[in-house]
């Protein structure tokens, strides 16, 4: 089983402490760092380690957590995919962050074209728009906002036309 690695990160000018509390704020009612553009993400109760949650048909438990610095997923759902993702903020000075998304997933073979054709795509798409809202709930702007490729609206269109009932609609971007 080949394992994927996939990172996404952004520069922010704002300490560590700062973009620490976007982290924190992930899945609760004043979330500031997932975008409203993609089904919400969710936790049973507020963050903290056992506690299960996810996005969309993908579903994880909080298996480590470091308020304000760094937390780790486990994927529970869909069947065919074990990893995990995470999210880290690094400190680059007083007044200078690293914002890091990072997935390691190993998709089963039934689920290698899943993941290439859709999950990916979609993957890349959801965490860009993550870190450009932190970039603007940060500074009020963004300055090399993300689009979404035709692929990924197409997909998105699928998604909205084919959800099953009682699905979080995804809305569109802008």
């Amino acid at each position: 089983m080949i394992a994927v690695l996939n990172v996404h990160e952004r520069l922010l000018p704002a300490p560590p402490e700062t973009v620490g509390v976007l982290l924190d704020s992930l899945g609760s009612s004043g979330d500031l760092l997932w975008p409203a553009e993609w089904p919400p993400i969710r936790f049973e109760r507020s963050l903290a380690v056992g506690v299960p949650g996810g996005h969309g048909p993908v579903r994880y438990v909080v298996s480590d957590y470091v308020p304000g610095r760094w937390v780790r997923f486990r994927f529970t759902g869909p069947r065919g995919f074990q990893g995990f993702h995470e999210f880290g903020v690094e400190r680059l000075g007083d007044r200078r962050s690293v914002l890091r998304h990072t997935l390691v997933v190993r998709p089963r073979l039934p689920m290698w074209p899943v993941w290439a054709l859709v999950v990916r795509p979609l993957h890349d798409a959801v965490f860009r728009d993550v870190l450009d809202r932190a970039e603007h709930v940060l500074t009020g702007e963004v300055a090399r906002p993300h689009r979404w490729s035709p692929y990924v609206r197409l997909l998105r269109a699928l998604g909205r036309r084919y959800a099953p009932a009682g699905a979080v609609p995804m809305r569109a971007k802008g």
